[in-house]
């Protein structure tokens, strides 16, 4: 049967670059601001300029989003989508839908600063369209220093609209971030990226997420991540425990059965059933970042009480379409 949708678009869509053992396709959309019909997320509206994600985290959810296409989650990272006309098509998006006040999440599901937008530059497009606009409510999420690059643009936005940029950092241990994230920023590029946002005063912060059982969750790699996100002059602290698809258990299961075999019993018995860990863990790590947000000061999210939910949950590697 002929592929039909996103499937039937992505088999057509022409490869336009090759480099770093993976291919770059140019995908033409619809539309770059998605509505979320979920009210239980924090925003009304998405905004992907991707679709994959170079960054190759071994437990990202968002594995799924390639199955669309009729593609299997392995290729998730080496077969990136770059949205068509993105800066146009955001123009006309924010002409003509219900944006005002109401939350923009960028980077919900793929990284908008992934290595992809030094050549092809889909967020800066859009941010351009943005920054033009006067009364929106933005959030940015990345694992990547990149994006202290728009650092200038961002200015402008901030100046006619509310934005806010979350670093999402799993820990401050190197070794362990390159093989849970192999081809992110270092930790400590990624704080530095923090600091050098909130030196030029756009609110920043940080999204300690997802926390792997096990592998980040010890009270004293918390501990350093809560106190150098202190450090960085980091406005806010949020965590979520690892939310597991499917499509990402293909992946991360056999990585930390090779990788760290001791802990491979645990994720079994605790996803095998469930994308989420036991109700009592999760409940035991917010307590445990509560804790490390009163110790160095830190806040919550400017969006911490979205329209139903109590909880932030739109950082990578959490359920979001």
């Amino acid at each position: 049967m002929a592929p039909s949708g996103i499937a039937r678009l992505a088999a057509s869509s022409p490869l336009v670059d090759e480099k770093r053992d993976t291919e770059y396709f140019l995908l033409p959309v619809k539309s770059i601001l998605n509505e979320s019909d979920s009210k239980n997320m924090p925003f009304r509206w998405t905004v992907n300029p991707y679709r994959g994600c170079e960054f190759a985290c071994r437990y990202c959810y968002a594995r799924y989003t390639h199955e669309f296409m009729e593609l299997d989650g392995n290729e998730f990272e080496k077969k990136i989508y770059v949205k068509e006309n993105a800066g146009a098509l955001a123009a006309r998006d924010l002409g003509c839908k219900d944006v005002d006040g109401e939350l923009i999440a960028i980077g919900t599901a793929t990284d908008p600063y992934q290595p992809a937008e030094k050549d092809h530059g889909a967020t800066r497009a859009i941010l351009e369209k943005m920054a033009e606009r006067q009364g929106l409510n933005i959030s940015i999420t990345t694992k990547s220093n990149q994006v202290v690059r728009d650092v200038k643009l961002l200015q402008r936005i901030a100046e006619r609209s509310s934005l806010s940029v979350n670093l999402s950092i799993t820990t401050m241990r190197p070794g362990l971030a390159r093989l849970l994230e192999p081809r992110a920023p270092r930790p400590d590029l990624r704080m530095e990226a923090v600091r050098a946002l909130r030196e030029a005063g756009i609110d920043a912060g940080v999204f300690a997420m997802p926390v792997l059982p096990g592998l980040t969750d010890r009270e004293a790699d918390l501990d350093a991540l809560a106190r150098a996100a202190r450090d960085a002059g980091a406005k806010w602290f949020a965590a979520n425990v690892l939310f597991l698809m499917p499509s990402a258990q293909k992946i991360f299961l056999p990585f930390v059965a090779e990788k760290f075999p001791k802990l491979v019993a645990r994720y079994r018995e605790w996803y095998s059933q469930n994308a989420y860990a036991p109700e009592a863990y999760r409940k035991e790590i917010a307590q445990r970042v509560e804790q490390l947000r009163k110790k160095y000061m830190l806040g919550t999210h400017p969006a911490a009480a979205p329209r139903t939910s109590p909880q932030l949950v739109f950082a990578l590697g959490q359920p979001v379409n």
